[in-house]
């Protein structure tokens, strides 16, 4: 329930198209979780998820690995694309640890999932100690793949996930997809830390997703949609969030509420498999 009076997230959740793809997202995720399956193999099926979840990350980031690698792979200190893959993998198992942190002190959440993201190879990756867990500074490099917008200087990046936080921190009413998406959004526009902040943005959506209740036992991995969707379109619907217009936000949050979709229809094929055997 929100606790802020002037909520900007319900307005969001009234564009054209919002509420229909917030119903399409609630009902494809109630089909999921009255899988038979889901009754005694849960755990099962959110392990998968996190697996999954994190590969389809690592590749809108530039580490596009087969599953089965990322499965039987145990090192992932080497390059960039396995850094970026074992950067991936931590954040899928940290984010379910900070779901009561996130609500009184998302910040504190951000820095704790760049700490994560960057692990013991801050070093290998170019990473200097003393950037990490922390928004960046002007001057210093941004390694993002994928994303070439313009980038905020350090006050204005500052100011925004100050006022990100105060949304979280307030609460709101709109509906979890759209918090998601524009956590989603922000934390992509921003780009707040030197490295990984797509890792991150991703985490923080799928934190909101599980947070809210939405997803509970995190089985529904947007980040499986946001890859299959493909990273032009990702490109393309961000785009729309950058434009700050009322279609523009409207369709980035279609995007993520497709993602969820997509990520819900990869833990339906996981709990058939488990339900044969072949899984």
């Amino acid at each position: 329930m929100s606790t802020n009076p002037a909520d900007p997230l319900v307005a969001l959740g009234a564009l054209p198209g919002v509420p229909d793809a917030v119903d399409s997202v609630r009902k494809a995720v109630d089909r999921v979780y009255g899988h038979r399956v889901m009754r005694r193999r849960s755990n099962e099926v959110t392990s998968e998820a996190a697996l999954r979840g994190a590969r389809a990350s690592a590749a809108l980031s530039g580490a596009d690995w087969a599953l089965e690698e990322v499965r039987r792979r145990t090192d992932f200190g080497g390059d960039a694309e396995a850094r970026t893959v074992g950067a991936a993998l931590r954040l899928g198992a940290e984010a379910g640890q900070l779901l009561s942190i996130w609500r009184q002190s998302p910040m504190r959440v951000l820095a704790r999932l760049h700490l994560v993201a960057v692990g013991e190879a801050a070093g290998a990756a170019g990473a200097a100690a003393d950037s990490v867990g922390r928004p960046r500074r002007d001057g210093e490099a941004v390694d993002e793949p994928l994303i070439d917008a313009p980038l905020p200087d350090a006050g204005e990046v500052a100011g925004r996930l100050e006022g990100l936080s105060d949304l979280i921190v307030a609460g709101s009413s709109a509906p979890a997809l759209v918090t998601a998406a524009v956590v989603h959004g922000e934390l992509l526009a921003l780009r707040p830390f030197t490295s990984y902040s797509g890792l991150v943005a991703r985490a923080a959506e799928r934190i909101v997703l599980i947070g809210s209740g939405l997803d509970p036992k995190a089985i529904c991995p947007a980040e499986v949609g946001h890859a299959e969707q493909g990273r032009a379109a990702y490109v393309a619907a961000f785009e729309g969030y950058l434009s700050g217009t009322p279609e523009g936000m409207a369709a980035w949050i279609a995007h993520c509420g497709r993602a969820v979709e997509l990520g819900v229809r990869e833990s339906t094929a996981v709990c058939e498999a488990l339900q044969r055997g072949a899984a």
